[in-house]
C-alpha cells in the first residue's frame, strides 16, 4: 500500500521536463521561425533564450546568466528551471535554479543572475529540469 502511494506521488510530481538539454541561445525571432519544433517541445519551448552574458571589463570578471521566457499558455504561469554550466571536458563548473513568476499569457519576461564563472570560453549551459505551473 505504501509503495502504491509513493509511485502515485512520483508520477504526479513528474509532470516537468526532466531531460537534460542544451540551453537555447537564440533570439525570439529565430525561435518563431521554427514553430513546429517549438510545439513539439511543449512548455520547455517557453524558455526562448538562456545564455551566458560576459560583461567583464578592465580585468574584472563579470559573467551573468540571462534569459527570456514567453508564456505560450492561456493562463498566468510560474516557471522554474535548473541549469548547469559545464566545460569542454564535461566538468560542472556551476549550477543553479532560476525562477520567473506571474508571467501573463502571451507576455515576455526577461531576467538575469550573476555567476561565479571565470570565463565563458568553452562553457556550455544545460537545462537539467524545467517546470511551468499555473500562477494564482
Amino acid at each position: 500500500m505504501v509503495v502504491i502511494g509513493v509511485v502515485v506521488s512520483v508520477i504526479a510530481l513528474g509532470s516537468g521536463d526532466e531531460a537534460t538539454t542544451v540551453a537555447p541561445s537564440g533570439t525570439a525571432t529565430e525561435k518563431s521561425s521554427r514553430a513546429p519544433a517549438r510545439e513539439a517541445q511543449g512548455e520547455r519551448a517557453d524558455l526562448i533564450s538562456f545564455h551566458l552574458d560576459d560583461r567583464s571589463q578592465a580585468g574584472i570578471t563579470d559573467i551573468w546568466v540571462a534569459w527570456t521566457i514567453k508564456n505560450s499558455s492561456s493562463e498566468k504561469s510560474d516557471y522554474s528551471w535548473d541549469w548547469e554550466a559545464v566545460d569542454a571536458s564535461g566538468t560542472r563548473l556551476q549550477n543553479g535554479t532560476q525562477l520567473e513568476t506571474d508571467v501573463q499569457p502571451g507576455q515576455t519576461a526577461r531576467g538575469e543572475y550573476p555567476t561565479s564563472l571565470k570565463s565563458v570560453k568553452g562553457i556550455k549551459l544545460n537545462i537539467t529540469n524545467f517546470n511551468r505551473t499555473a500562477a494564482f
